[in-house]
């Protein structure tokens, strides 16, 4: 597996001397309660390949296990703290942000923590953007709204000049809570800050709703997108069965994977079709896809449809495409398109059919988390100051094998977790949903 070539040491800025004020707080009740550097969690746990290793002499790859250490490295009563979130909304960012206040604040004693306005402008002067200040009381009830208290924004800006605002502000952390392209951003900014020898943390906090970032197996926001996903399948279907020749067809959230297309069809098990990035499929032809859903009306007169939104992009004209702020190509809309295409199929082959056609994706991203990414954003908020607070940096916190652990930031920013057509999850959906390959064999 490429897991088993990656460096997974996490740079430090210096030496731990500073005794963990947690201990003093009474909240841990004796030094057991703390974490060791040498606890780590394998990245990969299949025997075989563990023996393959052990037979050569290799060192069996494992990552940092996360969580509070005995000594830390800044003095909570000089540090300075910041945090930005960027990119789109997802449930769950206030909840991050109350997450390390909290600890910072009750944990470490820390006093100055900044939020930074509307993403990485909030540190380009020109755009004019005030710091807020973060306290516990500001931030005791975040959690309970979606979005993000400190805004957000898209598009690059200048390192230099954001790496010259950390240190006029005299920042010791900045915590970075973004996808793939703020994590790439954070990596950049990390080697500014090496290059000019300053003495400032540089942590990610993966967000995708999509759950889509390398060598992250869960991400915060995506339980809520399922739960509420698997509402508008609820409703697409109730519409479907109340016509004859009903189609439900639902739109999710999924540019390059199609994990929140597949889990919500599982969790429902109401749905006949799941269209995803990661799998071909065609419309045409006796194999194709409009051929299976005539066939599925003729057998059951309603159908639900799920498409991820990065699906079916081969049926579009390449040279349409452009770019957004970030730099991600616009993708074109699948979900209309297969709108037309199924009306206009079956208008032609002289069968009334009765389509709903529904997009929550926006509803979703904006919704406050649920109950099990409440729980999950407090790990890792709090798991990302324990780490900052030792003088790490260039990681993200992250989620593998029911472990928080720390992932170095260049083994994973810019690179895409996709579901695997032959792994368990695809397989999955293909027995529930009785699909079939959809696309014309040669």
């Amino acid at each position: 597996m490429p897991e088993n070539t990656i460096d997974t040491t996490i740079p430090v800025l210096g030496e731990s001397k500073i005794p963990s004020p947690i201990l003093k707080s009474g909240r841990y009740s004796n030094l057991q309660c703390f974490v060791t550097d040498k606890q780590r969690v394998l990245i990969d746990v299949d025997m075989e390949s563990i023996n393959h290793l052990l037979d050569r002499g290799r060192e069996i790859p494992a990552f940092e296990l996360a969580g509070a250490r005995e000594k830390i490295y800044f003095d909570p009563s000089k540090l300075r703290c910041a945090m930005v979130t960027c990119g789109g909304l997802c449930p769950g960012l206030n909840d991050i942000i109350r997450a390390i206040v909290l600890e910072l604040s009750f944990g470490y004693g820390v006093r100055h923590i900044y939020g930074v306005r509307y993403g990485l402008q909030g540190l380009i002067p020109k755009f004019g953007h005030d710091l807020m200040e973060l306290t516990p009381a500001a931030v005791a009830d975040i959690h309970k709204s979606g979005g993000s208290v400190l805004g957000s924004s898209r598009g690059s800006q200048s390192i230099e000049e954001i790496v010259d605002s950390l240190e006029r502000l005299n920042l010791g952390i900045l915590f970075m809570i973004g996808g793939g392209g703020t994590l790439m951003a954070a990596n950049r900014i990390a080697d500014a800050v090496d290059r000019r020898g300053l003495k400032i943390s540089i942590i990610g906090i993966p967000k995708t709703i999509d759950n889509d970032i390398h060598l992250i197996s869960r991400s915060f926001g995506f339980d809520t997108a399922v739960d509420v996903a698997t509402m508008s399948i609820r409703g697409a279907h109730n519409e479907a069965v109340g016509y004859p020749n009903g189609i439900g067809l639902i739109k999710l959230m999924g540019r390059h994977s199609g994990f929140i297309a597949a889990t919500a069809a599982l969790a429902r098990q109401d749905v006949n079709f799941v269209l995803i990035p990661e799998v071909d499929f065609d419309l045409e032809g006796p194999d194709g896809f409009l051929a299976a859903l005539k066939e599925r009306l003729a057998l059951r007169k309603h159908a639900v449809v799920v498409v991820a939104e990065g699906a079916g992009q081969k049926f579009f004209d390449s040279a349409d495409s452009s770019r957004d702020a970030s730099g991600n190509i616009r993708l074109q809309d699948i979900g209309l398109f297969l709108k037309k295409a199924i009306t206009t199929y079956f208008r032609d082959a002289d069968i009334p059919v009765s389509l709903k056609y529904i997009d929550p994706s926006y509803i979703i991203r904006s919704l406050p988390a649920n109950a099990n990414d409440n729980v999950f954003c407090s790990f890792l908020g709090r798991d990302a100051v324990h780490a900052a607070m030792t003088g790490r940096t260039r990681f993200i916190i992250g989620y593998w094998n029911d472990q928080f652990v720390h992932v170095p930031m260049e083994a994973s920013a810019g690179k895409c977790r996709r579901i695997d057509p032959f792994g368990k999850l695809w397989l999955n959906v293909l027995e529930a949903t009785g699909q079939g390959p959809l696309i014309r064999f040669q």
